[in-house]
Protein backbone atom coordinates (compact mmCIF):
# COMPACT_ATOMS: atom_id res chain seq x y z
CA UNK A 1 0.00 0.00 0.00
CA UNK A 2 1.57 3.28 -1.12
CA UNK A 3 2.27 6.00 1.42
CA UNK A 4 0.09 9.09 0.71
CA UNK A 5 1.84 12.28 -0.31
CA UNK A 6 1.71 15.20 2.09
CA UNK A 7 0.17 18.52 0.98
CA UNK A 8 2.73 20.49 -1.04
CA UNK A 9 2.37 23.65 1.02
CA UNK A 10 2.87 21.63 4.19
CA UNK A 11 6.19 20.43 2.79
CA UNK A 12 7.22 24.03 2.13
CA UNK A 13 6.42 25.41 5.57
CA UNK A 14 6.96 22.59 8.05
CA UNK A 15 10.44 22.02 9.44
CA UNK A 16 12.16 18.74 8.61
CA UNK A 17 11.59 17.17 12.03
CA UNK A 18 7.88 18.00 12.01
CA UNK A 19 7.48 16.69 8.48
CA UNK A 20 9.19 13.43 9.43
CA UNK A 21 6.80 12.96 12.36
CA UNK A 22 3.76 13.39 10.10
CA UNK A 23 5.16 11.01 7.49
CA UNK A 24 5.99 8.38 10.10
CA UNK A 25 2.54 8.75 11.61
CA UNK A 26 0.90 8.30 8.22
CA UNK A 27 2.85 5.10 7.67
CA UNK A 28 1.48 3.78 10.97
CA UNK A 29 -2.03 4.85 9.97
CA UNK A 30 -1.78 2.88 6.72
CA UNK A 31 -0.81 -0.27 8.59
CA UNK A 32 -3.61 0.26 11.10
CA UNK A 33 -6.16 0.88 8.31
CA UNK A 34 -5.20 -2.39 6.66
CA UNK A 35 -5.63 -4.19 9.97
CA UNK A 36 -8.92 -2.43 10.72
CA UNK A 37 -10.41 -3.55 7.40
CA UNK A 38 -9.42 -7.19 7.79
CA UNK A 39 -12.44 -9.48 7.82
CA UNK A 40 -12.74 -13.23 8.00
CA UNK A 41 -15.89 -13.00 5.91
CA UNK A 42 -14.87 -13.76 2.31
CA UNK A 43 -17.01 -10.98 0.84
CA UNK A 44 -16.39 -8.26 3.40
CA UNK A 45 -12.63 -8.71 3.36
CA UNK A 46 -12.66 -7.71 -0.32
CA UNK A 47 -15.32 -5.00 -0.36
CA UNK A 48 -14.19 -3.26 2.84
CA UNK A 49 -10.64 -2.80 1.57
CA UNK A 50 -11.65 -1.68 -1.93
CA UNK A 51 -11.26 2.07 -1.29
CA UNK A 52 -8.53 1.70 1.33
CA UNK A 53 -6.31 0.04 -1.26
CA UNK A 54 -7.24 2.67 -3.86
CA UNK A 55 -5.26 5.19 -1.81
CA UNK A 56 -6.33 8.77 -1.32
CA UNK A 57 -5.00 11.98 0.20
CA UNK A 58 -5.75 10.98 3.82
CA UNK A 59 -6.60 14.61 4.56
CA UNK A 60 -8.35 13.80 7.83
CA UNK A 61 -5.61 11.56 9.28
CA UNK A 62 -3.01 14.16 8.30
CA UNK A 63 -4.95 16.77 10.27
CA UNK A 64 -5.21 14.47 13.31
CA UNK A 65 -1.45 13.93 13.20
CA UNK A 66 -0.71 17.60 12.63
CA UNK A 67 -2.93 18.79 15.49
CA UNK A 68 -1.35 16.14 17.71
CA UNK A 69 2.01 17.88 17.29
CA UNK A 70 0.64 20.45 19.75
CA UNK A 71 1.04 17.75 22.42
CA UNK A 72 2.56 14.27 22.56
CA UNK A 73 2.08 12.88 19.07
CA UNK A 74 3.76 9.57 19.85
CA UNK A 75 0.79 8.10 21.70
CA UNK A 76 -0.99 5.06 20.25
CA UNK A 77 -4.32 6.81 20.78
CA UNK A 78 -3.37 9.42 18.16
CA UNK A 79 -3.01 6.73 15.49
CA UNK A 80 -6.31 5.15 16.57
CA UNK A 81 -8.01 8.55 16.25
CA UNK A 82 -6.58 8.99 12.74
CA UNK A 83 -7.88 5.55 11.76
CA UNK A 84 -11.34 6.37 13.13
CA UNK A 85 -11.76 9.50 11.02
CA UNK A 86 -10.51 7.82 7.83
CA UNK A 87 -12.77 4.77 8.30
CA UNK A 88 -15.70 7.11 8.88
CA UNK A 89 -14.83 9.09 5.76
CA UNK A 90 -14.48 5.93 3.67
CA UNK A 91 -17.85 4.69 4.88
CA UNK A 92 -19.53 7.90 3.73
CA UNK A 93 -17.91 7.51 0.29
CA UNK A 94 -19.50 4.09 -0.23
CA UNK A 95 -22.91 5.58 0.59
CA UNK A 96 -22.37 8.81 -1.37
CA UNK A 97 -21.36 6.93 -4.51
CA UNK A 98 -24.58 4.93 -4.42
CA UNK A 99 -26.70 8.05 -3.98
CA UNK A 100 -24.79 9.95 -6.68
CA UNK A 101 -24.55 6.95 -9.03
CA UNK A 102 -20.83 7.73 -9.35
CA UNK A 103 -18.95 5.40 -11.74
CA UNK A 104 -15.45 5.87 -10.31
CA UNK A 105 -13.77 6.88 -7.08
CA UNK A 106 -10.05 7.42 -6.58
CA UNK A 107 -9.34 6.11 -10.04
CA UNK A 108 -11.12 2.78 -9.58
CA UNK A 109 -14.70 1.61 -10.24
CA UNK A 110 -17.02 2.39 -7.37
CA UNK A 111 -18.14 -0.47 -5.15
CA UNK A 112 -21.74 -0.32 -6.31
CA UNK A 113 -20.72 -0.71 -9.96
CA UNK A 114 -18.84 -3.89 -9.04
CA UNK A 115 -21.02 -5.53 -6.40
CA UNK A 116 -24.31 -3.62 -6.59
CA UNK A 117 -25.99 -1.00 -4.39
CA UNK A 118 -26.91 -3.28 -1.50
CA UNK A 119 -23.39 -4.62 -1.03
CA UNK A 120 -21.92 -1.11 -1.28
CA UNK A 121 -24.32 0.26 1.34
CA UNK A 122 -23.71 -2.66 3.69
CA UNK A 123 -19.96 -2.27 3.25
CA UNK A 124 -20.27 1.37 4.26
CA UNK A 125 -22.20 0.22 7.32
CA UNK A 126 -19.46 -2.28 8.13
CA UNK A 127 -16.86 0.47 7.99
CA UNK A 128 -18.96 2.65 10.29
CA UNK A 129 -19.15 -0.31 12.67
CA UNK A 130 -15.40 -0.86 12.53
CA UNK A 131 -14.80 2.85 13.19
CA UNK A 132 -17.05 2.52 16.26
CA UNK A 133 -15.04 -0.46 17.47
CA UNK A 134 -11.80 1.48 17.19
CA UNK A 135 -13.19 4.64 18.77
CA UNK A 136 -14.55 2.63 21.71
CA UNK A 137 -10.93 2.07 22.78
CA UNK A 138 -10.51 5.82 23.14
CA UNK A 139 -13.21 6.31 25.75
CA UNK A 140 -16.30 8.41 26.31
CA UNK A 141 -14.97 11.73 24.97
CA UNK A 142 -14.14 10.21 21.61
CA UNK A 143 -17.37 8.21 21.49
CA UNK A 144 -19.42 11.33 22.09
CA UNK A 145 -17.56 13.33 19.46
CA UNK A 146 -17.85 10.48 16.95
CA UNK A 147 -21.60 10.11 17.60
CA UNK A 148 -22.23 13.84 17.28
CA UNK A 149 -20.19 13.96 14.07
CA UNK A 150 -22.00 10.94 12.62
CA UNK A 151 -25.34 12.66 13.32
CA UNK A 152 -24.18 15.77 11.47
CA UNK A 153 -22.92 13.70 8.53
CA UNK A 154 -26.35 12.13 8.18
CA UNK A 155 -28.20 15.42 8.59
CA UNK A 156 -25.99 17.07 6.00
CA UNK A 157 -26.73 14.32 3.49
CA UNK A 158 -30.45 14.48 4.33
CA UNK A 159 -30.63 18.25 3.87
CA UNK A 160 -28.68 18.06 0.63
CA UNK A 161 -31.09 15.41 -0.65
CA UNK A 162 -34.32 17.27 0.17
CA UNK A 163 -32.92 20.69 -0.71
CA UNK A 164 -33.77 24.09 0.79
CA UNK A 165 -37.29 24.52 2.11
CA UNK A 166 -39.63 27.46 1.64
CA UNK A 167 -38.07 30.56 3.14
CA UNK A 168 -34.53 29.12 3.20
CA UNK A 169 -31.76 31.08 1.56
CA UNK A 170 -30.29 28.59 -0.97
CA UNK A 171 -26.69 29.70 -0.46
CA UNK A 172 -26.95 29.64 3.34
CA UNK A 173 -28.60 26.22 3.13
CA UNK A 174 -25.78 24.98 0.91
CA UNK A 175 -23.05 26.25 3.24
CA UNK A 176 -24.73 24.50 6.17
CA UNK A 177 -24.86 21.26 4.17
CA UNK A 178 -21.11 21.57 3.55
CA UNK A 179 -20.48 22.34 7.22
CA UNK A 180 -22.33 19.17 8.22
CA UNK A 181 -21.23 16.81 5.43
CA UNK A 182 -17.55 17.77 5.30
CA UNK A 183 -16.72 20.36 7.93
CA UNK A 184 -17.92 18.27 10.87
CA UNK A 185 -15.54 15.36 10.25
CA UNK A 186 -12.55 17.58 9.47
CA UNK A 187 -13.33 19.53 12.64
CA UNK A 188 -13.51 16.26 14.60
CA UNK A 189 -10.13 15.26 13.16
CA UNK A 190 -8.48 18.40 14.48
CA UNK A 191 -10.15 18.03 17.87
CA UNK A 192 -9.15 14.38 18.23
CA UNK A 193 -5.54 15.29 17.51
CA UNK A 194 -5.60 17.73 20.41
CA UNK A 195 -7.53 15.43 22.75
CA UNK A 196 -5.38 12.32 22.38
CA UNK A 197 -1.98 13.98 22.30
CA UNK A 198 -2.78 15.49 25.70
CA UNK A 199 -2.29 18.97 24.26
CA UNK A 200 -3.65 21.87 26.35
CA UNK A 201 -7.46 21.59 26.45
CA UNK A 202 -7.88 25.26 25.60
CA UNK A 203 -6.58 24.56 22.09
CA UNK A 204 -9.57 22.40 21.25
CA UNK A 205 -12.06 25.22 20.67
CA UNK A 206 -9.78 26.96 18.17
CA UNK A 207 -9.12 23.69 16.32
CA UNK A 208 -12.84 22.85 16.28
CA UNK A 209 -13.67 26.14 14.54
CA UNK A 210 -10.62 25.93 12.28
CA UNK A 211 -11.45 22.41 11.09
CA UNK A 212 -15.04 23.18 10.19
CA UNK A 213 -14.05 26.21 8.13
CA UNK A 214 -11.31 24.25 6.38
CA UNK A 215 -13.91 21.63 5.47
CA UNK A 216 -16.25 24.22 3.98
CA UNK A 217 -13.39 25.77 1.99
CA UNK A 218 -12.40 22.29 0.78
CA UNK A 219 -15.84 21.64 -0.70
CA UNK A 220 -16.30 25.15 -2.11
CA UNK A 221 -13.05 24.92 -4.04
CA UNK A 222 -14.26 21.57 -5.38
CA UNK A 223 -17.13 23.49 -6.97
CA UNK A 224 -14.61 25.72 -8.73
CA UNK A 225 -12.55 22.71 -9.82
CA UNK A 226 -15.64 21.32 -11.56
CA UNK A 227 -15.17 24.16 -14.04
CA UNK A 228 -11.43 23.63 -14.43
CA UNK A 229 -10.50 23.02 -18.06
CA UNK A 230 -6.89 22.22 -17.13
CA UNK A 231 -8.03 19.23 -15.12
CA UNK A 232 -5.12 19.46 -12.71
CA UNK A 233 -7.27 17.62 -10.18
CA UNK A 234 -7.99 14.67 -12.46
CA UNK A 235 -11.69 15.46 -12.27
CA UNK A 236 -13.72 15.70 -15.48
CA UNK A 237 -14.92 19.27 -16.06
CA UNK A 238 -18.65 19.69 -15.71
CA UNK A 239 -19.28 16.43 -13.83
CA UNK A 240 -21.42 18.20 -11.21
CA UNK A 241 -23.21 20.29 -13.82
CA UNK A 242 -24.21 17.25 -15.83
CA UNK A 243 -25.37 15.42 -12.72
CA UNK A 244 -27.45 18.39 -11.58
CA UNK A 245 -25.48 18.63 -8.32
CA UNK A 246 -25.93 22.06 -6.70
CA UNK A 247 -22.67 24.01 -6.61
CA UNK A 248 -21.91 27.52 -5.41
CA UNK A 249 -21.30 28.98 -8.90
CA UNK A 250 -24.71 27.74 -10.05
CA UNK A 251 -26.45 28.96 -6.89
CA UNK A 252 -24.85 32.39 -7.35
CA UNK A 253 -25.84 32.34 -11.01
CA UNK A 254 -29.47 31.70 -10.03
CA UNK A 255 -29.38 34.84 -7.91
CA UNK A 256 -27.76 36.83 -10.73
CA UNK A 257 -30.24 35.52 -13.30
CA UNK A 258 -33.14 37.25 -11.56
CA UNK A 259 -32.00 40.60 -12.94
CA UNK A 260 -29.66 39.68 -15.79
CA UNK A 261 -30.97 38.20 -19.09
CA UNK A 262 -27.57 36.81 -20.12
CA UNK A 263 -27.25 34.96 -16.82
CA UNK A 264 -30.80 33.69 -17.21
CA UNK A 265 -29.94 32.34 -20.66
CA UNK A 266 -26.87 30.52 -19.28
CA UNK A 267 -28.93 29.12 -16.42
CA UNK A 268 -31.45 27.76 -18.92
CA UNK A 269 -28.64 25.89 -20.67
CA UNK A 270 -27.44 24.45 -17.36
CA UNK A 271 -30.95 23.31 -16.50
CA UNK A 272 -31.36 21.84 -19.99
CA UNK A 273 -29.93 18.79 -21.73
CA UNK A 274 -26.19 18.43 -21.14
CA UNK A 275 -25.84 14.87 -22.40
CA UNK A 276 -23.76 16.05 -25.36
CA UNK A 277 -20.07 16.44 -24.51
CA UNK A 278 -19.83 19.42 -26.84
CA UNK A 279 -22.79 21.17 -25.20
CA UNK A 280 -21.38 20.45 -21.76
CA UNK A 281 -17.95 21.83 -22.67
CA UNK A 282 -19.52 25.00 -24.05
CA UNK A 283 -21.60 25.57 -20.92
CA UNK A 284 -18.62 24.88 -18.66
CA UNK A 285 -16.54 27.43 -20.56
CA UNK A 286 -19.30 30.02 -20.34
CA UNK A 287 -19.83 29.50 -16.62
CA UNK A 288 -16.08 29.53 -15.96
CA UNK A 289 -15.85 32.95 -17.62
CA UNK A 290 -18.85 34.30 -15.69
CA UNK A 291 -18.15 36.53 -12.64
CA UNK A 292 -19.89 34.02 -10.34
CA UNK A 293 -16.98 31.60 -10.79
CA UNK A 294 -14.57 34.16 -9.36
CA UNK A 295 -17.03 34.93 -6.56
CA UNK A 296 -17.16 31.24 -5.68
CA UNK A 297 -13.36 31.05 -5.55
CA UNK A 298 -13.17 34.14 -3.33
CA UNK A 299 -15.79 32.63 -1.01
CA UNK A 300 -13.67 29.48 -0.63
CA UNK A 301 -10.63 31.64 0.09
CA UNK A 302 -12.59 33.64 2.65
CA UNK A 303 -13.43 30.48 4.60
CA UNK A 304 -9.79 29.34 4.50
CA UNK A 305 -8.57 32.77 5.64
CA UNK A 306 -11.09 32.72 8.50
CA UNK A 307 -9.83 29.28 9.49
CA UNK A 308 -6.31 30.70 9.71
CA UNK A 309 -7.56 33.52 11.92
CA UNK A 310 -9.03 30.97 14.33
CA UNK A 311 -5.47 29.75 14.98
CA UNK A 312 -4.24 33.08 16.29
CA UNK A 313 -5.00 32.06 19.88
CA UNK A 314 -2.41 29.26 19.60
CA UNK A 315 1.21 30.04 20.47
CA UNK A 316 3.35 30.88 17.45
CA UNK A 317 5.21 27.72 16.41
CA UNK A 318 6.12 25.53 13.45
CA UNK A 319 2.95 23.54 14.12
CA UNK A 320 0.75 26.62 13.85
CA UNK A 321 2.58 27.61 10.67
CA UNK A 322 1.86 24.16 9.26
CA UNK A 323 -1.81 24.33 10.22
CA UNK A 324 -2.05 27.71 8.48
CA UNK A 325 -0.36 26.26 5.39
CA UNK A 326 -2.75 23.32 5.46
CA UNK A 327 -5.76 25.66 5.26
CA UNK A 328 -4.24 27.64 2.39
CA UNK A 329 -3.30 24.45 0.57
CA UNK A 330 -6.98 23.53 0.51
CA UNK A 331 -7.78 26.58 -1.62
CA UNK A 332 -4.86 25.85 -3.94
CA UNK A 333 -6.15 22.25 -3.99
CA UNK A 334 -2.81 20.92 -2.87
CA UNK A 335 -4.42 18.57 -0.34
Amino acid sequence: MARPDLPKQLRKVADRALLKKIEDGLAQVEVALAKATEHTDPIAKVTARHLVEAGGKRVRPVLVLLAAQLGNSNLEEVIDAAVVVELTHLATLYHDDVMDEAPTRRGVPTAHTIWGNSVAILTGDLLFARASQVVSRLGERALTLQADTFERLCLGQLHETVGPQDGDDPVEHYIQVLADKTGSLISASAQLGVMFSNAPAEYQDALMKYGEKVGIAFQLIDDVIDLDADQTSGKTAGTDLRAGVPTLPVLLLREHARSNPESAALLAKIDGDLSSDADLAAVVAELRAHPVAERAYLEAKRWADNAVRDLQSLPKSAVRDALEAFALAVVDRQV
